[in-house]
């Protein structure tokens, strides 16, 4: 008898199967890795109309209260108290440390789409990382729970539509959907089952990301299919997508042990929620993170470009000219759009000036790569 815990399903498990996936555990959850048209078929796909994506292994949870935001920016260094009505925000966790515990995406619904907060979809609507998402919940009732009501919603699916014809394609199903720009979301109704939309996701592309419930996935997941425009991507295209975008993997490129700062997430924190600004510090591991935006941080997460085809991948050290080890690849693939090796590395802040020239070392051979802005594909939201 095994002591491995058996890998838990998806709501659409038994769909991938008849698509014919193959099969991987990922983060607990037998998830598809790729269908028959193979991994580079389901990127470029993606970049060219759209591809759907399950993403139901992803934590799914609602905040009720009116002191939900501001519990929240407890944990977040982010500004959720001046979240406007259905806008969606970017937000990490940090830790004492001023590490990342993970990253997530809150978005505040409308009432007057969601209806009341309790049967809709709360005050707050959060979206994390599967690997993360027992910790997270655990994270937020044990801090905040006693200031808002903290509700997992495990019997919803989380499905991404994305790439440039995404938008053709739901909007058959409803038109209002088109009305949506880039981090915004709302309530919709989707074939008779009342879906949480936002336009965003992790690929780089336009796109949409759609909770639904667990028991109308599969009818949603097959009528998005039915659309010309649409085919079915795993985990192996959305890992290759999101790298050329230059977006970071949770447990890779950012960790426990990175701060913000390091990881060039700076963007992220509001003004009114650093140094000087009015709702400033007050979370997990402010001093530290206040420190690196004033000029402590060391080392810098960067761009890196092949210079030849091999591809670099995670694990691979990176070293000067001399041979001096300066960092490792934490994360790294043949960029199927670029057509060239892209990675990601943490370097010291003196080799971290784009066209700075490091070399990977792969099976004992060094291969020469150059610092790059990211993207390393231009990202292609629909802003409005």
């Amino acid at each position: 008898m095994s002591d491995t815990p058996a890998l838990l399903h998806t709501p659409l498990h038994d769909l991938h199967l008849r698509l014919g996936a193959r099969m991987v555990p990922f983060a607990g959850y037998a998830m598809p890795v790729q269908y028959p048209s193979g991994l580079m078929a389901e990127h470029k796909h993606c970049r060219e109309a759209a591809a759907l994506f399950d993403v139901s292994h992803m934590g799914q949870v609602k905040l009720l209260g009116l002191e939900a935001a501001a519990a929240l920016e407890t944990l977040v260094p982010m500004d959720i108290v001046g979240l406007g009505v259905g806008k969606q925000r970017y937000a990490f966790f940090t830790n004492a440390a001023g590490g990342l515990m993970d990253d997530l995406m809150v978005t505040r619904p409308a009432a007057a789409d969601a209806g009341d907060a309790v049967q809709g979809f709360g005050d707050l609507f959060l979206v994390v990382n599967a690997g993360c998402k027992d910790e997270d919940i655990r994270h937020l009732q044990k801090n905040i729970g006693r200031r808002c009501r903290v509700q997992p919603l495990p019997e919803r699916a989380l499905l991404a539509l994305q790439g440039p014809l995404a938008v053709a394609a739901l909007s058959r199903l409803n038109p209002a959907v088109a009305a949506l720009v880039f981090m915004t979301g709302g309530a919709f109704d989707l074939l008779g089952s009342r879906c949480f939309v936002t336009r965003s996701g992790y690929t780089g592309e336009d796109g949409f990301e759609i909770s639904v419930s667990a028991d109308q996935a599969v009818a949603l997941a097959e009528a998005l299919l039915a659309q010309p425009e649409v085919k079915p991507a795993g985990l192996g295209a959305r890992d290759t997508l999101r790298l050329e975008a230059g977006l970071c993997l949770y447990g890779h490129d950012i960790t426990q042990h990175t701060s913000p700062v390091e990881a060039g997430l700076s963007w992220a924190i509001q003004k009114v929620r650093r140094p000087g600004g009015a709702r400033e510090g007050g979370y997990i591991g402010a001093p530290v993170i206040e420190r690196h935006l004033t000029g402590a941080a060391q080392r810098k997460r960067v761009g890196l470009l092949g210079q030849d085809r091999m591809p670099v991948r995670e694990g691979s050290p990176i070293v000067d000219a001399t041979g001096q080890p300066l960092g490792t690849v934490t994360s790294g693939t043949l960029g199927p759009s670029v057509n060239l090796p892209v990675a990601m590395a943490y370097l010291p802040l003196a080799h971290t000036a784009a066209g700075t020239e490091v070399f990977a070392e792969v099976r004992g051979k060094r291969v020469p790569m150059r610092v790059a802005p990211m993207p390393f594909h231009p990202h292609r939201y629909h802003r409005g």
